[in-house]
């Protein structure tokens, strides 16, 4: 039996005792945690209080509780799925991703039409309530199942100038590179990356276990002047995948001199 002596709630202190047993791998990752019995006699505790204790660390991430197999120790490994996120260009013109698209489609994608939102907007520097076309994805990959949301949003403004756009906006984000590109433009990319919790559709959509945030990526594909074209975004488990980049220096203008 540990003896728990420590300030705070009792169940916060079973907590904390059963935390310095995962962290310091008496607990091993993946591996089940003791049965609520067995933890009652080790901790001299009540069933509420070794509840609450797990309900507590479920929150924090560390345990996963498997309805009909008990709470198992959270993996602490690498992610199962590196995503390159650079963008190479064939001597033909084509765009491809680095090593192929390792995503494949659950399901059919779904294009609709759409209103810029407060974030949206201020991606593709408009106001809020401009049309877009939108293209939702389910992907995944087959490797290793990881699953992620992808989406397109596309300003009716740049679909009037470039109609193929809009004509088929579920299109892959390398085919309206080219589109863009033989349209004229001249292309540059901005991209953003947030963790966040996930909202309760993203964590059924992604298949996510309990207290697991989601990494959130915006790719904004500009033109030569720095105006926005279309917005892609792309969410998967932050406990699945990590994002690789590629960072080259970039040449500074040269400096005017007064004549």
């Amino acid at each position: 039996m540990s003896e728990i002596q420590r300030p705070g709630a009792l169940y916060q202190q079973v907590a904390a005792a059963i935390r310095e047993a995962i962290l310091s791998g008496e607990f091993a990752p993946d591996s089940l945690l003791p049965s609520e019995a067995q933890l009652m006699t080790r901790y001299a505790v009540s069933r509420p209080t070794v509840r609450n204790a797990i309900a507590a660390l479920r929150a924090e991430g560390l345990i996963d509780v498997r309805h009909g197999k008990g709470s198992y120790v959270r993996s602490g490994g690498q992610p199962s799925l590196t995503i390159e996120r650079r963008i190479s260009r064939t001597a033909d013109g084509k765009f491809v991703m680095p090593g192929g698209d390792v995503w494949q489609e659950s399901e059919e994608p779904t294009s609709y039409r759409t209103h810029t939102t407060k974030t949206t907007g201020r991606l593709l520097q408009l106001a809020e309530e401009e049309a877009l076309f939108g293209c939702d994805r389910l992907l995944f990959d087959p490797s290793t199942g990881t699953r992620a949301m992808h989406r397109t949003l596309i300003p009716f403004a740049v679909a009037d100038a470039v109609p193929a756009l809009g004509e088929e906006p579920c299109k892959r984000p390398a085919a309206f590179y080219r589109q863009l590109t033989e349209a004229g433009h001249k292309l540059t990319w901005s991209e953003t990356v947030r963790a966040r919790m996930p909202l309760p559709d993203e964590r059924t959509t992604l298949q996510l276990p309990d207290a697991t945030p989601i990494l959130h990526i915006s790719r904004v594909t500009h033109d030569t002047d720095d105006r926005p074209l279309f917005l892609e975004e792309l969410r998967a488990g932050a406990d699945r995948a990590e994002l690789a980049y590629r960072i080259t220096a970039d040449t500074q203008p040269a400096r005017r001199t007064r004549t």
